[in-house]
């Protein structure tokens, strides 16, 4: 079952096209990372999902379902942990679970579901009022897991934790993926969507730029890797004949290459011995998410016309 399919999906306000001619597809069971720069049109798509604003054009189904005709339906199978959620200060936590596990009438114990998300007995019978906002971030996720969701919403599920929070939040997402829900999350912090990602998109002014794997995405950007290969002299080379080495450059006695696959690094150290250098260091990078996400939002990528690129990894 597909968790979400938009089609053309448009939201106007005014003069301002917030999300324009959206097509996107999240499978079941998929970790999709949706990305961009404030004001890009992700709140407003997630919006337009859960039906608190309705769209312009277009179509949005939500686990098989009319996002704007079955809304309780959809409700009912999904968990969301917004950007922007309250919590009763006065009620304890324990009391904020169990009025989650009444609504979606589920026989889920409360102090599994706030173990789940590392909040202590001691910590349950505490009013939310008092807790940090990581603790505040723990228990609104656990209210989201209530019912064994099919389709996991998250704005920024991280805001608030601490590094050891954050490596659980990663361990809890995975965890939902491996028993079939789809996890559709938005995020600043680009390392955690690398680390967890099945597939990201990336939004740019409304318009939806990228949609791939994060190889995918370093494939079309000319490189999976870039290697810098320190040598005694630097001689005269040209790489055109070199498959797979996209780019060179040379700062010193270090030549830098951009590499379209991991393949190409033995034919150009090979071509650098070759031209009568001797190596005396190697260093290889990939192009980290960060990279590509500025290529997308301010570079090249977006340039693209708003033409998502797409590429089989």
């Amino acid at each position: 079952m597909t968790a979400i399919q938009t089609s053309g999906l448009t939201k106007r306000f005014g003069d301002v096209v917030a999300v324009r001619d959206l097509d996107l597809t999240v499978e079941e069971g998929e970790i999709f990372g949706f990305l961009g720069p404030n004001g890009c049109g992700k709140s407003t798509t997630i919006n337009m999902l859960l039906d608190y604003v309705r769209p312009t054009e277009g179509t949005a189904t939500v686990l098989g379902r009319d996002a704007q005709a079955d809304t309780l339906a959809i409700h009912e199978r999904i968990g969301i942990l917004p950007d922007a959620f309250d919590l009763y200060d006065r009620l304890s936590g324990r009391k904020h679970v169990q009025f989650a596990i009444d609504s979606k009438r589920s026989e889920e114990s409360v102090s599994e579901i706030l173990d789940r998300v590392g909040l202590s007995a001691e910590d349950a019978e505490r009013p939310a009022g008092d807790y940090s906002k990581g603790m505040r971030q723990r228990l609104a996720l656990g209210m989201a897991l209530v019912g064994d969701p099919d389709l996991l919403i998250l704005d920024e599920p991280s805001s608030g934790l601490d590094p050891n929070g954050v490596s659980e939040m990663r361990d809890i997402i995975r965890s939902q993926a491996d028993r079939g829900t789809a996890v559709f999350f938005s995020s600043h912090i680009l390392s955690q969507v690398e680390a967890v990602c099945d597939r990201v998109a990336i939004m740019q002014s409304g318009e939806l730029v990228a949609v791939d794997t994060i190889e995918g995405l370093r494939q079309a950007n000319g490189g999976g890797a870039r290697m810098t290969l320190t040598v005694d002299a630097v001689p005269d080379l040209d790489f055109a004949d070199v498959p797979g080495v996209t780019d060179a450059t040379v700062d010193g006695n270090r030549i830098t290459l951009a590499l379209s696959d991991d393949g190409a690094k033995a034919p150009a150290i090979n071509h650098v011995e070759d031209a009568g250098a001797r190596l005396t260091d190697i260093e290889t990078s990939e192009s980290s998410l960060e990279d590509l996400f500025t290529t997308y939002t301010s570079g090249s990528g977006a340039d693209r016309g708003g033409e998502p690129q797409e590429v089989d990894a």
